[in-house]
């Protein structure tokens, strides 16, 4: 059976409110959530012994158990008469970045593995196996426009939602054991006994309407985010000084961030200016949306 190749796209939250804490301790949230146009590269050969291998800038980077390992082994575990394989990935995406590199690349997996058995496909919970994997690993197996809610379980894809040209900057500093969690905790928010799904999103006429609700809605985690991790406010402040920039924002919980640009030209050439005066920061000129 031939190799299949998934492109494991960077998650962004152009939105993120913090509704509160459940009696479990997981906050809940309500995300506007759309994918990058750069990501991992996840190449799955079906047949081949069960193995993972890590390649590209990032591959060191990454410390204990990769979820793709998990994914690989809960797979066999429930369902023996899928065909596994060895997986390999080209990690270009920073680590603990805020733009769910981890998440995207366990739901490539799935992706990967349910092409490669069609017969059995339509017999598995995909979606239940992700939500198991990780809040992040649902939206990234739909990789689509979607707004999200609850602890990441509830998905509403968001077909009309326009494409946007943006910088991702993720500045050099390393993220913290356990930073989503530190910036979490920062947080004050009252109990939510009940969950609620969230009023419909507006209609976004163009990608102006698309960016005055992102910046009424904004992310509840930024100022928590800059406490446990001051280099994403170096970042932002690096964005919103280029003249073009119509928006910055966090991504997640940080640090990485976006800005939003006009064009593709504007894009490319803010991300070269940011490039030569940063250059050991990950930068990339892209465009958000399905």
């Amino acid at each position: 059976m031939s190799a299949i190749t998934e492109l494991a796209r960077a998650k962004v939250n152009l939105t993120l409110k913090v509704l509160g804490r459940r009696a479990d301790g997981y906050h809940v949230l309500e995300s506007l959530i759309v994918f990058a146009g750069v990501g991992d590269v996840v190449r799955f050969e079906p047949g081949r012994r069960l193995g993972l291998e890590v390649t590209g800038p990032f591959a060191t980077a990454i410390t204990g158990r990769n979820l793709v390992e998990t994914a690989l082994q809960r797979l066999g575990a429930a369902h023996p008469e899928l065909t596994l394989g060895h997986v390999t990935i080209d990690k270009r995406l920073p680590i603990a970045a805020g733009i769910g590199g981890g998440s995207a690349d366990a739901a490539a997996l799935l992706r990967a593995v349910r092409r490669a058995n069609p017969g059995a496909s339509g017999r598995i919970d995909w979606a239940g196996l992700a939500a198991a994997l990780g809040a992040d690993v649902s939206v990234c197996l739909a990789d689509r426009s979607a707004l999200v809610w609850g602890i990441g379980e509830h998905i509403e894809p968001t077909p009309e939602v326009p494409q946007l040209h943006a910088v991702l900057v993720c500045p050099d500093s390393a993220a913290p054991l356990g930073k989503t969690k530190s910036v979490f905790a920062r947080l004050s928010v009252p109990a939510v006994p009940v969950e609620a799904p969230p009023a419909p999103l507006p209609r976004f006429a163009d990608a102006a309407a698309l960016l005055t609700y992102m910046r009424r809605t904004g992310n509840d985690l930024r100022a928590a985010a800059r406490a446990v991790l001051p280099a994403s406010a170096d970042a932002e402040a690096a964005l919103r000084a280029l003249p073009d920039c119509l928006h910055v924002s966090l991504s997640g919980a940080g640090p990485t961030c976006f800005g939003i640009f006009d064009d593709a030209a504007r894009a490319d050439a803010a991300a070269g200016v940011l490039q030569r005066a940063h250059p050991r920061w990950w930068i990339a000129a892209t465009t958000l949306g399905s």
